[in-house]
């Protein structure tokens, strides 16, 4: 009986040990994920706060980026053009031919300059009076020039290219080529010369058969009754 007895404490010591042994087991194990827990929550942490200053530094830099591309500086074509363009209006005057055209030397002449097709297109409207028709002028900037055509009674289409003055007070324009009928003449050379905002005048060479020359010149005030009309 003694023996059995003491079997039975020696059974119940070596159990307690074990479940001790067990409980301290669990205890180290919770302990151990409640470490690697935080372990982890601050390298999120870290991650995340590395992340935001990423984030704003990138912001600054965006914000610091040069701006966008400034653009160009107008060229002297383009310059000359903007100048043409301040005639746009209606105009009057009488023209004097060299040599002397009894049907149009001294005759009323009304012309109107609009500004076409957004800004890149100057159009010129001539009428003298009695004389049925108006020919039509278009001068725009073509690639580095300023680029003239003329669209004649005469059926056909000269172009010149325009040229301004030094002092920036003329653009002259000078024959290039032609499309249409060139047979009964045609508008060969043009001269527009700045006075002031209500001032300007205009030379028109026609070339006759056999090249001689026919020259019309306006000396144009502005109509002051809202015939400025621009397209831009």
């Amino acid at each position: 009986m003694e023996s059995s007895k003491r079997i039975l404490e020696s059974k119940k010591s070596t159990s307690g040990r074990s479940s001790e042994q067990s409980f301290r087991s669990v205890l180290c194990g919770a302990a151990f994920g409640v470490v690697l827990a935080l372990v982890m929550a601050g390298v999120l942490s870290v991650t995340a706060s590395a992340q935001t200053d990423a984030k704003k530094t990138t912001e600054k830099m965006d914000h610091s980026a040069p701006p966008a591309a400034v653009k160009a500086p107008p060229t002297e074509t383009e310059k000359a053009f903007d100048k043409l363009k301040t005639l746009a209006g209606a105009w009057e005057g009488s023209p004097k031919v060299v040599p002397p055209v009894p049907d149009i030397d001294g005759k009323p002449a009304h012309i109107v300059l609009r500004v076409a097709s957004r800004g890149h297109t100057l159009m010129h409207d001539l009428k003298i009076d009695g004389i049925p028709d108006n020919p039509l002028t278009m001068i725009v900037v073509d690639a580095d020039r300023l680029l003239l055509t003329h669209y004649c009674d005469a059926d056909n289409r000269p172009r010149m290219v325009g040229k301004v003055s030094p002092d920036g007070k003329t653009v002259e324009f000078d024959f290039i080529d032609i499309s249409g009928h060139a047979e009964r003449g045609h508008m060969h050379h043009a001269v527009f010369t700045f006075v002031d905002e209500n001032h300007h005048s205009e030379e028109w060479t026609f070339m006759m058969p056999g090249d001689k020359g026919v020259k019309v010149h306006f000396d144009l005030q502005r109509k002051n009754d809202g015939g400025s009309v621009t397209g831009k």
